[in-house]
């Protein structure tokens, strides 16, 4: 009889329907039964020895809250009999409701129960703890999850040990992950922490990956992936990677119909083993980044939410770099402009509104301090050769060993992004607010943008909080604090001036932090106000945890 491994984790959720995703010990027929009488079954399918489902739920009443359990083939796994936990619920909010949108990243998996924890408290197992106590309390309604929700490339001591024991750490890629069944091993860490796997299991969840989901600096240059492709265990590393994002994390951001649509989706379920449609796909997404899009679009009543894949979709030619490749780029646009009406209406500003809020979730900050900001676009340009080739030898090896890789190190897609959100913002149908959220830099701040000539209708702001549990090193933290200062403004300039870089298209100023610690933030939305909230998870003298609010502020 098949049993449950991991999960359940309620990915999808609107209105009317969810999906619920399991992975199993065997293959089986997974079933959720809700408390309303809706429900759903899929029968799994199996990806490299491991069998997975995903249950599309219908008939769910709008404005409702359902405990629901899951059975494989007909047997009760979910919720375990001596659970501690509240019963799993799926939430249907309606408009009327609001929306609140908790988000942050770069999470190491916690050790277990009674283990010393070296980074602190985790954000998420300490939300979790909250929400478990007081269920009937105001909880998230979708959890963003912006990148390195497993790392690839830094792995703790109970997996290294793993490793060892199914072989030789000595040869590469050493003590990182080499294949899919060591990735399992990841997400079975992560997922199955007492109080992630609960959260996860009633809260809705978006998730995008980072470098970290598969090796630090993943994309960083035309020169780091060719000398990536030339090692002999590169090719093997990325498809399992590619693989098992889709698996554990891309198939639940999709909605039903769009899981219907699915090629790949309908393959792998319709044969008894899917591993070569999919290993075939993720060769594909390797070979032509172009033909695959790990982007996507949510619409929480009105609120859209658009996330950005700021690894794959990367044009790496020094001549002609670029975040986005143009179908992602117009991809993109297409989403943020659609039902915004005519914009040379003459009509109130909010009646031709496709939405109240605007959401772009893009692993990589747009708006960085202003000395890292310059720093990358003079690194940029010293990689493009604007100094020559010696400048550009010194600044690709500078570029890999500093990170400089945000959108800030591809200045015209840094500025495109400015443009679209500047004409997003702007004119009849405009949202009040629109919100950049984005993690990896292991700190959490705010900063808000302006534009030369013109001001956006709308509230225009960067919203960073990173990590949800990992470590702040000192290095860090003096670095960032310093980037932001007015004597780093100016070293920046005169670093910018060398590398003869173009202003930036947007000025911006820091108007919260930097913060730091494991943290979360999470963005109320109702009609047309929004109110951000970032908490901290700190320790008490008892031995608990609790989330600490740090700031808490009306953003429109």
């Amino acid at each position: 009889m098949a049993g449950l491994r991991l999960g359940p984790l309620l990915r999808y959720a609107d209105g009317s329907c969810a999906t619920v995703w399991v992975e199993t010990s065997g293959p089986c027929t997974a079933e959720v039964r809700c408390a309303d009488g809706s429900r759903g079954t899929a029968r799994t399918f199996r990806i490299a020895g491991h069998h997975y489902a995903l249950v599309p739920v219908g008939g769910l009443t709008p404005g409702t809250a359902t405990e629901y359990e899951v059975f494989l083939d007909g047997a009760s796994v979910w919720p375990p009999a001596d659970s501690r936990f509240p019963p799993s619920v799926i939430a249907t909010p309606t408009d009327d409701d609001g929306m609140r949108v908790a988000f942050g990243s770069c999470r190491w998996a916690a050790p277990p129960a009674g283990g010393k924890d070296s980074v602190g408290p985790d954000a998420l197992d300490t939300l979790s703890a909250r929400v478990a106590a007081d269920p009937e309390r105001a909880r998230p309604d979708v959890l963003l999850l912006l990148g390195d929700q497993v790392y690839a490339d830094e792995v703790s001591d109970a997996t290294r040990h793993w490793l060892a024991g199914r072989r030789d750490l000595d040869r590469p890629p050493g003590d990182q992950i080499a294949d899919y069944e060591e990735y399992t091993r990841l997400y079975y860490e992560s997922w199955l922490d007492p109080e992630v796997r609960w959260l996860l299991s009633t809260v809705p969840s978006c998730m995008i990956f980072d470098d970290h989901d598969v090796i630090d600096d993943w994309n960083t240059s035309a020169a780091w992936l060719a000398d990536m492709r030339a090692t002999d265990w590169w090719q093997e590393r990325l498809l399992s990677g590619l693989m098992s994002y889709w698996v554990y994390q891309q198939l639940g951001n999709l909605s039903p119909d769009e899981l219907t649509a699915d090629p790949l989706y309908a393959a792998v379920r319709e044969t008894p083993d899917g591993t070569d449609a999919l290993r075939a796909f993720a060769a594909r997404a390797d070979s032509d980044p172009a033909s695959v899009r790990w982007s996507y679009r949510r619409d929480f009543g009105r609120t859209r939410l658009l996330m950005v894949d700021s690894r794959a979709a990367r044009v790496l030619d020094e001549d002609r770099r670029t975040m986005l490749d143009p179908g992602e780029a117009a991809w993109l646009r297409e989403q943020i402009l659609e039902g915004r009406g005519d914009s040379d209406s003459d009509s109130d500003s909010n009646s031709n509104s496709a939405y109240d809020h605007l959401l772009i979730g893009t692993s990589l900050p747009w708006l960085l301090p202003h000395l890292v900001h310059d720093v990358e676009a003079w690194n940029a340009a010293m990689c493009g050769g604007e100094r020559g080739e010696r400048w550009a030898r010194r600044g690709e090896w500078i570029r890999r060993g500093a990170d400089l890789e945000h959108w800030a190190a591809f200045p015209s897609s840094f500025d495109a992004l400015g443009d679209l959100i500047a004409e997003a913002g702007t004119g009849p149908g405009a949202p009040a607010t629109v919100s950049v959220l984005s993690g990896d830099v292991h700190h959490a701040y705010v900063a808000e943008p302006s534009w030369a000539g013109r001001a956006p209708d709308a509230r225009v702001a960067q919203l960073t909080c990173s990590p949800v549990h990992n470590s702040v090193p000192l290095s860090i933290r003096l670095g960032f604090r310093f980037g932001w200062s007015a004597p780093a403004r100016a070293l920046g300039r005169r670093i910018a001036r060398h590398g003869r870089c173009a202003p930036p298209s947007v000025s911006w100023r820091r108007t919260g932090g930097p913060w730091f610690g494991n943290q979360i933030m999470t963005l109320t939305l109702r009609g047309r106000s929004a109110r951000l909230r970032l908490e901290q998870a700190r320790a008490n003298r008892d031995g608990t945890n609790a989330l600490r609010t740090i700031t808490d502020r009306e953003l429109a």
